[in-house]
C-alpha cells in the first residue's frame, strides 16, 4: 500500500477536470433530450428547452426566486438547528459511557423512521407555519451529523490519548485539545451528509402546509401534470445540493490538508 499526498488522483489522467466535467454535462443533455422525443419517455421528461422556458415563466410572474429563497431559508435553518444540538450530543456520546448508553439505542431507532412518518405529529405539535419544515429538516439532518461525529469521537487514536495522559494533561486539555482536533474530519463529513439530507428532506417538509418552496412547486406542478416545472424544481434542487458540496469540500481542504490520503 503505497501513501500519497491529497490531490493525487486529479494529477494521474493528463485530461483537466473540467474537461471531464463539460463532457459529462453535454452526455446528459443529450441523453435528457433522448429521453424527452422517445415515445415512451416523452410524457414524462420534458425536453431541456422546455425546463428552460418553465424557468423564464416562473421568473417572470415572479415566483421563482421567492421560491428559491424560502427553500434555502428551511434547508439552512434545519442544518444549522440539527448541527448544533448533535455536536454536544455526540461528543458526550463518546466522552461519556453511561451517557452513550442511554442515549444510543433511541437514536439508532429513531434514524431507522422516514422523517415524511413525523409530518401528522409535527403538525399537530406546531401547526403549519415555516417551524413545522425547519423541525422536519432537523430531524433529519441531526440523525445523520450524531451518528457521523459520534464514530469520529469513538475512532480517536487511544495512542494519542494515553500520551496526553502521560505529559500530565487533564481531561479538559485531552477533550479539547486532542480529541476534537481528532474528530474534525468526522465533523467535516457529517456536515456534508447533514447538507445532503436536509435537500433530500425539503420535499417532504414542505408538505407540511407550504404555499411557497421549491418542494411545494414540485408537488403543485406535479398536479397538473407539468413535467417541466417538474424538472425546474428538481434541476435547481440538484444545483443548490452541488454549491453546497463544493463549499464543504473547500472547508474540507482547509481544515484537514494535513491529512493523508491511502491509494492502493
Amino acid at each position: 500500500m503505497e501513501v500519497k499526498q491529497k490531490g493525487f488522483a486529479k494529477k494521474r489522467s493528463g485530461i483537466p477536470d473540467f474537461v471531464w466535467l463539460v463532457i459529462s454535462i453535454l452526455l446528459a443533455f443529450a441523453f435528457w433530450k433522448l429521453l424527452a422525443v422517445m415515445p415512451k419517455t416523452a410524457m414524462v421528461f420534458a425536453s431541456p428547452g422546455q425546463v428552460v422556458e418553465a424557468f423564464f415563466k416562473e421568473v417572470k410572474i415572479g415566483v421563482m426566486w421567492d421560491n428559491i429563497g424560502i427553500s434555502l431559508f428551511r434547508v439552512l435553518a434545519g442544518f444549522v438547528l440539527g448541527f448544533i444540538v448533535a455536536i454536544p450530543v455526540a461528543f458526550l456520546m463518546g466522552w461519556y459511557k453511561i451517557f452513550k448508553n442511554l442515549v444510543e439505542p433511541w437514536i439508532q431507532f429513531v434514524r431507522n423512521i422516514p422523517p415524511i412518518a413525523y409530518i401528522p405529529l409535527i403538525i399537530a405539535g406546531v401547526g403549519v407555519d415555516e417551524r413545522a419544515k425547519v423541525v422536519v429538516i432537523f430531524i433529519a439532518t441531526f440523525l445523520v451529523m450524531v451518528v457521523t461525529i459520534y464514530q469520529g469521537v469513538r475512532n480517536v487514536d487511544e495512542t494519542l490519548i494515553k500520551a496526553a495522559r502521560i505529559l500530565g494533561a487533564t481531561n479538559r486539555d485531552i477533550f479539547l485539545k486532542v480529541v476534537v482536533p481528532a474528530s474534525t474530519p468526522f465533523i467535516l463529513v457529517g456536515m456534508r451528509l447533514g447538507l445532503s439530507a436536509a435537500l433530500t428532506t425539503l420535499v417532504a417538509a414542505e408538505m407540511t402546509g407550504a404555499s411557497r418552496g421549491l418542494g411545494m412547486m414540485i408537488m403543485a406542478a406535479g398536479q397538473y401534470f407539468d413535467m417541466a416545472v417538474v424538472l425546474l424544481g428538481i434541476v435547481f434542487i440538484g444545483i443548490i445540493g452541488l454549491i453546497f458540496e463544493k463549499m464543504m469540500k473547500f472547508l474540507e481542504r482547509r481544515l484537514t490538508g494535513w491529512q493523508e490520503t491511502h491509494v492502493l
